[in-house]
């Protein structure tokens, strides 16, 4: 074999190269020759020939550079663990992960959040992230809380299909201080006074009682009625308990109830259980998961658990009597139709307000305010008869210019 003068090996032959080099040598050429003749090293020659001796020609290929060991890579039993509970927690992210090792493991061995996003996404884990909708700027922001059971949120969420084609209606009611899912109960149609009021007795019960509770404008929580009232809100107000409704078609003002949604939905929803029965008790698991276990980022990465507490508020499993109006404030109640007779007219107020006593508070010359339980429903005008409902964002006495 004749010398080709001092030329690299290129990458692209480089298995070649080494192949005539050994032959070369078992030929009977001095390495140094070799070294020479292929422009290497004699320090290469002598490592492809030992890779020769001891592996064959399996020992030309050309290897990883990647070093086989990294100082700072992570533990492997961190990492097996992140891959355990993202199987068993299929929809939290990094963040809520993370927090479980911190749990678990301590700050010390705990790798940081970028890591545990990279150790999923190494191990296909991660899901692509869905299109950020821009919210609609809220007009009425959710009022602000600092404590359980002062404010709890209650909806309807949208209706699914269940494997045998049943139709599911989830009624939920949650704490808006601490995220704690009070309540999910599943019905094959869209949940009336009756089924509502029973779920919630339920609640009730096991929780106590709020200090009020917020919805949106749709049955059977609100009406169009006066005051918006329905038999369910009436309930709701001879408990003690206040009303709180958002902007008819602005869902963003119950964000934290929508954001819950969308997590049930992911949890219990894709794909829908087989009937209403494994359906219901899909909605219990993930309760007591959303509850106990799930990290929230808004609570400091604590479990709702970890926050709320039960009501001192008991409810009392008999109605309570109304409360009492003042002495120079006439009362009524109206009938079945919600009609009413009072100065001289006739005019209805709100069939949910049947055999309830409803006061009429004097506010200026024959202008009687229509209060129930300590709630202004409206503005009878006793000079025409008319009733206009109470303006809204209003104090306890109207504006001297409202219009009658």
């Amino acid at each position: 074999m004749g010398y080709k003068g001092a030329m690299p090996w290129k990458e692209s032959v480089a298995m070649d190269e080494r192949v005539q080099m050994v032959c070369a040598y078992q030929s009977g050429q001095a390495k140094s020759d070799l070294a020479f003749a292929y422009g290497v090293s004699r320090k290469t020659i002598y490592k492809w020939l030992n890779r020769f001796k001891h592996e064959s020609w399996d020992g030309l290929r050309e290897r990883a550079r990647a070093p086989h060991a990294h100082p700072n890579a992570s533990d492997p039993e961190i990492v097996r663990r992140i891959v355990e509970l993202r199987a068993e927690h299929p929809f939290w992210g990094a963040p809520k992960l993370r927090q479980k090792l911190l749990e678990a493991y301590g700050p010390e061995r705990t790798p940081a959040e970028s890591t545990v996003s990279a150790i999923l996404k190494r191990h296909g884990l991660t899901r692509p992230a869905g299109r950020i909708a821009r919210a609609t700027p809220s007009s009425a922001p959710l009022r602000h809380v600092t404590a359980a059971n002062q404010l709890w949120t209650i909806d309807v969420k949208g209706q699914f299909y269940l494997g045998n084609r049943a139709r599911c209606y989830p009624l939920t009611l949650c704490d808006a201080h601490s995220r704690y899912l009070l309540g999910c109960r599943a019905y094959t149609c869209m949940p009336g006074i009756d089924l509502a009021q029973a779920a919630m007795k339920d609640v009730f019960r096991q929780h106590g009682l709020p200090e009020t509770i917020r919805s949106d404008n749709g049955s059977p929580f609100a009406s169009t009625g006066l005051g918006g009232l329905t038999e369910l809100s009436v309930w709701w107000l001879r408990l003690g308990i206040g009303l709180e409704r958002i902007e008819p078609a602005h869902p963003e003002q119950n964000g934290r109830h929508e954001r819950m949604h969308r997590t049930l939905k992911e949890a219990t929803a894709n794909p829908p259980r087989k009937n209403l029965k494994e359906q219901q008790r899909a909605f219990d698991e993930f309760q007591s998961e959303y509850n106990e276990q799930r990290p929230h980022e808004a609570l400091g990465q604590q479990a709702p658990t970890r926050r709320y507490e039960r009501s001192a508020r008991a409810y009392p499993e008999k109605l309570p009597e109304q409360r009492g109006y003042p002495e120079n404030w006439p009362t009524c109640r109206p009938n079945r139709d919600g009609l009413v007779r009072f100065g001289g007219h006739q005019f209805r107020i709100s069939c949910a307000l049947a055999d309830q006593y409803v006061g009429f508070c004097p506010v200026g010359e024959k202008l009687w305010a229509i209060n129930f339980e300590g709630m202004n429903l409206g503005l009878f005008d006793q000079r025409n008869g008319k009733v206009q409902p109470w303006p809204t964002g209003s104090e306890k006495e109207p504006p001297e210019d409202y219009n009658i």
